[in-house]
């Protein structure tokens, strides 16, 4: 039985529309939360694939123009997500990246697409939907940036409002000249409201009205208030420190179970680590890579840009290639990281494989037949892959920044005395520390009894949404229970 209502506002959603973790979360969280007796319906924009996945839905609300064209609400159930989408064809119907078109840039028009995501939410909000009142509005990451800045300067009953930062580098700044085009009042452009260096800041809207902010780790949460993390909102988000919250996020463990994964040759667990061999087997058939067991192999799943610390990796190829190492890599982004990695694997055959672009069956087997999982990121919120890796005994080596800090445990020597280490850390994110890293992986590796310790200790790891979704859910009631009294 539900005693809350959050609507979660989100401009992807998995598994309608992904092209990050941003939709894992908004997909696996209301799934978290019903146990713990909160209901939650997710707002999206109706993308092309939305509208398709919901079939024939229920018509909620109409609106006959907002930023040039009308609006219907859809309501309806994929996956036991309930879902709301925003059908305005002007806005959405728009195939491929939700975000960039064809050309690889920027949709021209996304400040008034992801305005009308969060100006719809602060409507939906506040009752625009016969029936549906929540209790809390959930906004994430820029493109619902601006629905607490909507719900504040309308004035009025309103619930409460919880801003979530999936990547502070992602900020969504416009012209201020479009303030009276998006709806917004004259005395909303200054410092405590949506101004943001002479500009209209969507992500520094939500992080200044919101009544709470979270964040995807506590480290991140913690960075983020430096100048070195902060991105330009350090000094804000420190002024703002008492809401500012960092829960860790999780993992969807019935799509992430080894045991059952659809996509996986083998199915295996913690107690039949000797299944992986196969699906290590079909990888390195897959990619191309010599069928050689003995050989560490390493997996990458990530975008390919600076951020993710790829760079670094293509950087130590040189060295690294002259140990008995593979590497199968998944992944798109930067061109030059694409030319790299493409010009790599066809200079080592067998020992380098690479696929631009992203597959999900790919990435579920890249984590069940790699032995080791790279993830070199020179800052990272939290970070899925590493939860992924350590679900499916792939031992994650990762920089010691953010969730990967808060999320592996490093293989030291006290560590592998108690037998609580996960995987390897290293730091600062350099190319030489990382050569390190899989160096000391490497050894590792040479002594089987303890990497299948290792391998045991990483899949007993809880990196469910259980934990996470309480957190989240002590935070609701006590912010409903605030705004009450």
């Amino acid at each position: 039985m539900s005693d809350l209502h959050v609507l979660s506002v989100v401009p992807e959603i998995y598994p309608l529309v992904k092209t990050g973790g941003l939709a894992d979360v908004a997909g696996a969280l209301p799934l978290a939360l019903a146990p713990e007796g909160i209901r939650t319906t997710s707002l999206v924009p109706a993308y092309p694939a939305v509208r398709a996945a919901l079939g024939q839905p229920q018509a909620e609300h109409v609106q006959p123009d907002l930023f040039g064209g009308p609006v219907r609400l859809l309501r309806g159930t994929v996956a036991g997500l309930d879902i709301l989408a925003i059908d305005a064809p002007h806005l959405y119907d728009r195939f491929g990246n939700p975000y960039v078109g064809p050309d690889g840039r920027d949709w021209g028009d996304n400040a008034l697409r992801f305005a009308a995501l969060a100006r719809i939410g602060a409507d939906v909000a506040t009752g625009s939907v016969p029936g549906l009142r929540p209790d809390i509005l959930h906004a994430h990451d820029w493109q619902a940036g601006l629905a607490p800045a909507y719900l504040t300067y309308r004035g009025g009953p309103r619930p409460g409002t919880v801003m979530t930062v999936h990547n502070l580098a992602f900020q969504g700044q416009f012209p201020a000249g479009l303030l009276g085009t998006l709806g917004l009042p004259a005395e909303a452009y200054n410092i405590g409201g949506v101004e943001y260096y002479q500009s209209i800041g969507y992500l520094k809207a939500g992080l200044a009205l919101a009544d709470r902010i979270t964040t995807v780790s506590p480290s991140y949460a913690a960075e983020i208030t430096t100048p070195e993390g902060g991105m330009g909102m350090d000094g804000l988000l420190r002024v703002r420190a008492h809401a500012l919250f960092g829960i860790l996020n999780g993992i969807d463990e019935t799509v992430w179970d080894p045991a059952t994964d659809p996509h996986l040759v083998a199915p295996f667990s913690r107690d039949r680590l000797e299944a992986r061999t196969a699906n290590k087997a079909a990888l390195q058939a897959r990619l191309g890579l010599a069928p050689d067991r003995r050989a560490l192999l390493l997996g990458v799943v990530s975008r390919l840009t600076w951020q993710k610390g790829l760079d670094l990796l293509l950087d130590a190829l040189p060295h690294l290639l002259g140990f008995d190492l593979q590497l199968a890599l998944l992944g798109s982004g930067d061109r030059a990281l694409e030319a790299g990695f493409a010009a790599a694997a066809a200079a080592h055959p067998g020992r380098i494989g690479v696929v631009l672009g992203y597959d999900e069956s790919l990435a579920h087997q890249i984590q069940a037949g790699a032995d080791a999982l790279l993830v070199p990121s020179r800052f990272e919120p939290c970070g899925l892959t590493q939860l992924c890796a350590l679900r499916y005994g792939a031992l994650p080596v990762v920089a010691r920044v953010g969730g990967l800090a808060d999320t592996v445990i490093d293989a030291n020597e006290a560590a592998l005395a108690a037998g609580t280490g996960t995987g390897v850390q290293f730091a600062p994110p350099s190319r030489e520390m990382l050569e390190a890293a899989i160096l000391r992986l490497a050894a590792l590796w040479a002594d089987q009894p303890t990497w299948q310790r290792l391998q045991r200790s990483a899949m007993d790891s809880d990196v469910s949404w259980r934990r996470p979704a309480a957190r989240y859910a002590t935070l609701y009631r006590a912010l409903r229970d605030e705004r009450r009294t």
